[in-house]
This record gives structure tokens, sequence and C-alpha cells, in this order.
């Protein structure tokens, strides 16, 4: 019996149909020369590799990046993976009136009230240059904000998933600083506000939240390009020297390693909490969207981002 199912909850062996978007695809030789089309497909609980077998010579441009598509296949197992064998493939049309956006992985906020959420954040800025340059650089970055992922891939790379990368950082945030009390707020929170936000430039993203590397973000990076652009917008408002200098210090220093593109440690505790609090997010985050597909008493497969750890679900999780 051919089953609808999501890929979160596919078994080796399972025949199933679905819609999936294309957030990949490439045309390969198989080992006996002959062309195959190698996909990453995605719903929103997770992504799979797909193979559709013997195919044509630019078969692989009928199925642009962020397309619908319908498939009935097999799933099966590869060197301890789960993977699509594709029998049947199409784009899907007006008829199957689906919603793309059902089918995209986003984050479990809605954009607006995060948003809304940051900025309340922006609001909570008493220094008046900081907060100014803070301000006017989110409301630039809004319409983006709205979608954009984290990254191409690994962590938050979901639609929305910088925003929510950000906001769990500034709730975190506002936790630590009641402990840590020789930390200045108004710059944590500038930090963690200004730290990625030219990944809106370092990236390509559709609406879909389906991203790219641009030119200049392979050539620049969003560290360098986020230092011009606290410099740009502290020079348009005359904002004081040192807090630009201070700003993009906590850029330039939150990768913390320079093999990261951080050429500077952090050298003032606010930078040096920026960092741990980036850390934290981005590792939970990994740890949150692999030990949701697996059962409580399972591992994980080695996670390439968690320095190739296999993480256990434990018993525990159920309670």
């Amino acid at each position: 019996m051919i089953e609808e199912k999501s890929i979160q909850e596919f078994k080796n062996g399972d025949e199933i149909q679905g819609f999936f978007i294309v957030r990949k695809v490439e045309m390969k030789l198989s080992a006996n020369n002959k062309n195959f089309l190698d996909f990453t497909l995605s719903d929103k609980t997770g992504e799979v590799n797909g193979k559709l077998w013997d195919c044509q010579e630019g078969q692989n441009k009928e199925f642009p990046i962020g397309s619908l598509i319908k498939v009935r296949g097999n799933v099966t197992e590869w060197k301890g993976k789960l993977q699509l064998k594709i029998n049947r493939i199409r784009l899907a049309n007006d008829d199957d009136k689906q919603n793309i956006e059902d089918y995209v992985q986003a984050a479990p906020i809605k954009a607006e009230e995060m948003f809304h959420e940051i900025y309340e954040y922006v609001q909570k800025i008493k220094n008046k240059d900081i907060k100014g340059i803070v301000e006017k650089v989110i409301l630039e970055s809004k319409e983006k904000l709205m979608y954009y992922p984290a990254a191409k891939s690994l962590h938050h790379a979901i639609r929305s998933g910088l925003m929510y990368h950000i906001l769990r950082m500034l709730r975190t945030g506002e936790k630590l600083i009641e402990v840590y009390k020789n930390v200045n707020k108004d710059l944590l929170f500038a930090g963690i506000l200004l730290h990625d936000i030219e990944k809106l430039e370092e990236l390509d993203s559709d609406e879909l939240g389906i991203a790219e590397y641009s030119k200049e973000g392979q050539l620049l990076g969003h560290i360098s390009m986020g230092m011009n652009k606290i410099s740009r917008v502290g020079q348009e408002l005359g904002a004081d020297e040192e807090i630009i200098m201070l700003l993009k210090h906590m850029v330039l220093s939150h990768h913390y390693e320079p093999e990261f593109g951080s050429p500077k440690k952090p050298m003032i505790p606010e930078g040096e909490l920026l960092h741990y609090i980036d850390m934290i997010d981005a590792r939970m985050y990994d740890m949150e969207d692999h030990l949701k597909n697996i059962q409580p008493g399972e591992f994980t497969d080695p996670i390439w981002s968690l320095d190739n750890r296999r993480l256990y679900k434990t018993l525990l999780c159920d309670e």
C-alpha cells in the first residue's frame, strides 16, 4: 500500500508518495555509465536524499531548486542512511492545490511575532548612539529578516532561521546578564542583533529560505561586511567613534578563532559572552534538529557540525 508520509516518518522498506521541495538537484553518472538525478528533497519535517535512475541528459533542468514536486518511490537504506528511490516524479500543478509554504522547514514562531519581539529588545537599549545604529540597521533589514535562513546548511538553515537565531540569543543574553552584573546590556544586545546581520548579503535566499552564497559573501564574508555596515550607519548618524569601534569589535571577534573568520578574540566581557551565546544556540539547534528524528533510547548518526558526535536521546525525553 502506498502511503503519504512526512520525511520524519520514513522507514526502510516504505512505499510512499507525497509532495516535496527540491533543495538541490544534480545530474550524475552511475558506475555503469548511466545518468541519474541526485536530489536533496525536503518537507516541513526534514530532508532526504533521493535518486532518479536512468535519466536523460539535461533532465535536471525540469526540476528547478525551490520547486514543489510530487514523488512516488521506495525508502531504502544506503550506508546507514535512508534515501528515496524515485519511481515517478512530476512538478506540482494547479490542480494539486498545494500551498508550497506548507512544505517549507521554517522557524516555529511566526516571522511577524519574532520581529515584534526583536524590536522590543532594540527599545531596551538605553545608549542613544548604540540604539540609533541598531535600530536603523534592523529596520533597513526587516524585509529580508522575515524569511532569510541563518546559513545555507547546518544551524538554522530554515525559513526565518536568522531571526529565530537572533531572538533565542537575545532571550539567553537577557537571562545571563542577571548573573554577570559586569556586562553592559546595551552592548550585549547590540552585538547579538548585529553579529550575523550581513548574512542577509552574504547569502542569496529566495522567500522559501533556500540560500546560496553570493559573490560578495564568498569574497568578503559576513564579518567584514558587518563591520562596513556599522561604520557606514554610525557615520551617517554621527555616532561616537568609541561606540562604533566597540560594535565593530563585537562583530569582528564573535567567531573567536582566526580559522573561523575572527582575527581578534574578544577583548571585552560583552564580546566573550556574545561568542558563547552564539555557540550555545547553534549547537542546541543542531542537537534539537537531529534528536527530533529518532526515538528515545536511540543514537543519531554522526553529526559533522558537532565534531561527528552521535547523540543519544534519553528516555526522559518522553516525560
